[in-house]
């Protein structure tokens, strides 16, 4: 094992001591739910999981924060997504079932919820689909929405996969002003807002259009297509390719596009965002790179993994990611950049992997104390830290709530 990978090992085991007891970790900022996989005791489940899962951990701390993560009732309702509630918890539990006993009667009962709410926000997007009207980044998002959902039942080979797929490829036909299907009319918070007046397009993966894409060609990766999904990934990444800016030195893609700027030739306006997976360079990269491999569209791909590879070396765009975290951080962008790298056709990405891990390492000794949950803080960047020291996929998988695999 070479130095940088030896020292985020031991860095792994420092945080995982640190969040080793349920009582004994303070909330977060947002003041920590239980059954909430960005900021409460689910996502810290996951770190102690995963380690568990490699040898590196032991299974009564994993069980301890999955009991911390079922102490409260358990949400079904429409606050139920992904990151809370059942689906969340879903999530969690299947990445510990190799585990005997309760957890597979336990899972079989949230796969049982999951499926239920996964149906009732289908119908009304349908609804939705049906009146024409724009659709709220909720209905499709990963963190909110049915990318989200959609993401579960992919890994767990739900026959609700193939319904999910077919609302994405409805959602990218073009509405009738001819601005794309998922143009919405609020802001990107989800509010309407006079600095929006007419809506925007939302690149970002973890409340745009990356997201869907990643799905739809994830599916296709896994041999699950309905008609029309290989055009709806076309749709995107045809219009990714217009809003794709372009600098003297590196080419990038906005998060956030505006109706002006969505006009051919006019989006040259757009800002830039830090390179984190959320709104990112890194997290867009990702999903364009993943369609290229389901659509065996080698130019695209050298475009994905030649964006990144630029952004992995330019120094002044690393300087911007101030956090260690999956969302808006360091952590979020070794994962993505080690998943892509995986599939990349040259070494160079992969090459770039140890000065980012530095990097982190260099951050976090004065951030232990810092928020101890997943999508911001430590658990997250525990587990990205554990995938680059242990240069290997996920055992549990965990990085599909991010739609990076």
């Amino acid at each position: 094992m070479t130095a940088v990978r030896a020292r985020a090992l031991a860095m792994v085991a420092a945080i995982a001591d640190r969040l080793a007891d349920p009582a004994a970790v303070p909330p977060g900022p947002g003041r920590r739910r239980g059954q909430s996989l960005a900021g409460g005791a689910a996502g810290i489940a996951l770190l102690h999981i995963e380690r568990a899962r490699t040898g590196h951990g032991d299974w009564s701390t994993a069980q301890a924060w999955l009991r911390e993560a079922t102490a409260e009732p358990i949400s079904a309702g429409p606050n139920a997504t992904l990151y809370f509630g059942a689906p969340a918890l879903a999530f969690v539990t299947h990445t510990a079932v190799n585990r005997p006993g309760q957890l597979r009667d336990a899972l079989a009962t949230l796969d049982a919820a999951t499926v239920a709410i996964t149906r009732r926000r289908l119908t009304a997007a349908h609804a939705r689909l049906r009146a024409a009207g724009r659709p709220p980044l909720a209905e499709f998002d990963l963190i909110r929405g049915l990318a989200g959902l959609g993401s579960y039942h992919l890994r767990r080979g739900h026959p609700i996969t193939v319904d999910i797929l077919a609302y994405l490829t409805q959602l990218t036909e073009p509405q009738p002003d001819g601005l794309p299907g998922w143009w919405t009319d609020v802001d990107p918070s989800g509010a309407p807002s006079t600095d929006y007046p007419t809506g925007h397009g939302n690149a970002g993966m973890s409340h745009g259009i990356a997201a869907p894409l990643a799905l739809l060609a994830t599916a296709v990766l896994h041999n699950i297509e309905v008609d029309g999904q290989l055009a709806a990934i076309e749709r995107i990444c045809a219009w990714l390719d217009q809003c794709q800016q372009a600098s003297p030195s590196d080419a990038w893609w906005p998060g956030i596009v505006t109706e002006p700027q969505a006009r051919p030739g006019e989006t040259q306006t757009a800002s830039r965002r830090p390179p984190s997976w959320c709104y990112g360079l890194p997290g867009i990269a990702r999903a364009y790179q993943l369609a290229a491999l389901a659509t065996g569209d080698t130019a695209r791909r050298h475009t994905a993994e030649t964006a990144l590879l630029t952004c992995l070396r330019d120094s002044n765009q690393l300087d911007l990611l101030t956090e260690p975290g999956l969302c808006h951080g360091l952590a979020g962008l070794i994962q993505t950049a080690h998943r892509a790298a995986a599939d990349a056709t040259t070494p160079e990405l992969a090459a770039e992997l140890p000065g980012l891990v530095e990097r982190l390492l260099a951050r976090l000794p004065t951030q232990l104390a810092a928020d101890p949950e997943l999508l911001d803080g430590l658990a997250g960047a525990a587990l990205a830290l554990h995938t680059a020291a242990t240069n290997t996929s996920p055992a549990t998988g965990w990085d599909a709530a991010l739609l990076l695999t």
